[in-house]
């Protein structure tokens, strides 16, 4: 039986096995980004994975993302993640919320009247999403020092609430084209201060939000996700050199910290980049490695299988084969056969496509 299945120890967890679910945009929330039993039911359906970590959540309503995007920025969402986390735990599973800052791609409606902030005043080429539906995006706000201190504050009191409502850690989104990935990239961080111009100062916001959610819960209980050269919302890390420079920055900062793990989504975890940087956070740093390949395809067994095996990440990160098989581990372990993801459902909202995909139990009383 491959070590897929075998327990692993992240931070001050140990995972009954090494499938862990990404964090997925699902955008079930409402305006005032509250969880809702529909979350708790989303997330303790999937507690047999190793590790579940929940969509990316808003810390302030300033930097939200997306329409129906759950937040951790007021008293009312740690409240509301509390039953999300007692039910995932009640099911013997571990819950990590991914926290996140939209930056350039949050659109103004949905800032309740706050400007869209970025690292410089460079929109990103491409459109986003508000609540009247898709717009180009606009020219941003550069983040001024002051501005940036009190974005770091506000991931860390967001990182302090999940505690309180009892999720077990926090993985700070530093990839996919948002604010702290738009901090790191060359192309949409000019600053000319001590957040840019260097590969060092462009790491530094987001390895001083590491250390301040660190600092505030625990590093075991701190982890980051990070994306080098997903190309995406306008980002171009397409220098090698600069890209490794970069991250090995971010890691230098943060190199004392005992982190949860890290997180890292790449397209080929072959290429000089993700061996350079693979290599540095588990032999150099020490750090857990969950690892995630799956770009623009579904990750199947047989990948993840590769990924703990062959590439020896200690775990793989699955998306779309969990938002359809809530029991994916058991299938997986089985050879049962799996539902097939519904795209169409991806963002539509309610619980179709969200809470109704059948479980193997399920599946044998109905049938």
């Amino acid at each position: 039986m491959t070590k897929l299945f075998d327990s692993v120890q992240i931070g001050r967890y140990t995972l009954d096995n090494r499938v862990t679910m990404a964090p997925l945009t699902r955008q079930r929330a409402g305006e005032d980004g509250t969880p809702t039993d529909l979350h708790k039911e989303y997330y303790s359906q999937r507690a047999s994975a190793g590790l579940v970590v929940t969509e990316g959540v808003f810390p302030a309503y300033s930097c939200r993302s997306f329409p129906g995007q759950a937040g951790l920025a007021t008293d009312e969402h740690t409240e509301a993640w509390k039953p999300v986390a007692q039910a995932v735990h009640a099911r013997d599973g571990v819950i990590f919320a991914q926290v996140m800052h939209g930056g350039r791609t949050s659109h103004p409606d949905l800032l309740r009247d706050a400007p869209v902030k970025a690292p410089s005043a460079l929109a990103t080429g491409g459109e986003v999403r508000g609540f009247g539906g898709k717009t180009e995006g606009v020219v941003p706000e550069a983040l001024t020092t002051e501005e940036i201190a009190q974005v770091i504050e506000e991931f860390r009191l967001s990182a302090r609430r999940a505690i309180d409502a009892g999720l077990d850690g926090i993985e700070v989104h530093g990839a996919n084209g948002y604010l702290l990935h738009e901090f790191m990239a060359p192309n949409s961080n000019v600053r000319e201060d001590e957040y840019g111009g260097s590969p060092a100062n462009r790491a530094r916001l987001t390895a001083e939000i590491i250390r301040a959610v660190a600092e505030e819960i625990g590093a075991d209980r701190t982890a980051v996700r990070i994306s080098p050269q997903h190309n995406i919302q306008g980002i171009a890390e397409v220098d090698v050199d600069e890209t490794i420079e970069t991250y090995q920055a971010l890691f230098e900062q943060i190199a004392d910290l005992k982190l949860a793990y890290v997180s890292v989504l790449v397209n080929d975890p072959e290429s000089p980049v993700a061996t350079e940087l693979r290599q540095q956070i588990q032999h150099t740093h020490g750090w857990p490695l969950l690892l995630n390949t799956g770009f623009a395809v579904v990750t199947q067994l047989d990948e993840a299988q590769k990924i703990v095996d062959e590439l020896g990440a200690d775990a793989a990160v699955v998306g779309r084969m969990l938002i359809a098989n809530p029991d994916l581990v058991e299938r997986w372990k089985s050879g049962a056969e799996l539902n097939e993801p519904d795209m169409a459902t991806f963002y539509a909202g309610g619980p179709k496509g969200y809470i109704d995909y059948p479980s193997l139990e399920k599946a044998h009383v109905s049938s």
